[in-house]
């Protein structure tokens, strides 16, 4: 039997989303998650981040999900939110 007649092709075109890190500078030795996405403009406020962090699973740190709102980002952490990343920098 000829069964490839009944099959259909279906074509998809995708688009790979560019990430655009940016460097935020810190004149401390850390900073707190939450305070950071604060800082990057990626939460309006602490609630919103908190949200954000614990709810919405949208935070990657260093390449893993993190739900902890207190963490502290040093030197070189990368967090990243959808197509946003920014890597810690210290500014001194």
């Amino acid at each position: 039997m000829n069964e490839s007649k009944n099959k259909k092709v279906i074509r998809v075109k995708a688009k790979v989303a560019e990430i655009k890190v940016q460097d935020l500078f810190i004149t401390t030795p850390f900073i707190k998650l939450d305070a950071a996405l604060k800082l990057c403009n990626l939460a309006q406020t602490g609630g919103h981040a908190k949200i954000m962090i614990t709810e919405e699973e949208c935070v990657f740190v260093n390449g893993e999900r993190c739900t902890i709102r207190g963490r502290k980002l040093v030197d070189g952490d990368e967090i990243r939110c959808g197509k946003d990343a920014f890597v810690i920098r210290n500014a001194k």
